[in-house]
C-alpha cells in the first residue's frame, strides 16, 4: 500500500473502531436508497456479485436474502469493519482488506470480473474516489451492471437541513460529490457502456448506474 492507502487505512480502523458496533442500527436512518439498488440488482442465479467498501456486510446480507444462489464478494480497507462484516456474513461471502482505488480482483478473489459491483455510501468517503470509480468499471464483466448510491447534491432540501447534515457527514469524513453524474459519464464512455443517473427524494441521494454491453 502506499503511504495515502495506509494513512486512508488508520483514518477508518480509528473512525470505525467503536462506531462498527452501532453503524447498522443508526445508519438505517440516513444512508436512503440502499434497498432500492439491492431490489434494481437483478442478480441471476450465479452471478459474482462485488460490493467495494462493503463495511459491515449489511449490504451483502440483503444481497444474500434477495439473491441466494449469487456468489457474494467484499472488499473494505478497514480491518475493523470487515471484523463485523465476517461475524455478520461468515461463509456467504469472500471478504478481502483491500483499498478501493487499487485492487486487482483476479489476485484478491481468483475473479477477474463481476457480474453486478455495488459502491453503496462510499465515494463520499474515499479521498481519491473518481480512481475508485474507475478501478471498479474496469472489473464488470461483459453485460454487468455497477450500481452507486451515495449523497445527492441536496438543492431540494431546506438550506437549515443541509448545512445541518454536511456539519455532521464532516464529523465522519464524508463529502457528498455534486459531479458524481459526470463520473459515472466519464467511467462508461471508457468502456464504451452507458451510464444513468437519478435523484433520490429531493436530491438527498442519487443513484447511479453503468451498464456494460
Amino acid at each position: 500500500m502506499t503511504a495515502p492507502e495506509i494513512s486512508h487505512k488508520r483514518l477508518m480502523d480509528a473512525t470505525y473502531r467503536h462506531q462498527r458496533l452501532i453503524y447498522d442500527a443508526t445508519r438505517r436512518y440516513f444512508l436512503l436508497g440502499r434497498d432500492h439498488l439491492i431490489r434494481d440488482l437483478a442478480a441471476k442465479d450465479g452471478s459474482f456479485v462485488l460490493e467495494i467498501a462493503c463495511g459491515t456486510g449489511r449490504n451483502l446480507k440483503r444481497v444474500a436474502q434477495h439473491y441466494p444462489k449469487a456468489r457474494l464478494f467484499g472488499l473494505d480497507i478497514s480491518d475493523e469493519m470487515l471484523r463485523t462484516a465476517r461475524q455478520k456474513l461468515g461463509p456467504q461471502a469472500h471478504l478481502v482488506q483491500a483499498d478501493a482505488c487499487d485492487f486487482d480482483g483476479q489476485r484478491l478473489f481468483g475473479v477477474r470480473q463481476f457480474d453486478r459491483i455495488i459502491l453503496s455510501y462510499s465515494l463520499s468517503m474515499i479521498p481519491d474516489w473518481k480512481a475508485a470509480l474507475t478501478t471498479a468499471a474496469q472489473h464488470l464483466a461483459p453485460g454487468g451492471q455497477l450500481h452507486v448510491v451515495d449523497f445527492g447534491t441536496q438543492e431540494g432540501l431546506p438550506p437549515w437541513f443541509r448545512q445541518g447534515l454536511n456539519l455532521w457527514l464532516g464529523k465522519f469524513h464524508v463529502t457528498p460529490r455534486p459531479d458524481l453524474q459526470a463520473a459515472l459519464t466519464a467511467a462508461a464512455d471508457n468502456l464504451r457502456a452507458t451510464a444513468y443517473h437519478q435523484s433520490l427524494m429531493n436530491s438527498y441521494a442519487q443513484y447511479g448506474i453503468i451498464l456494460r454491453p
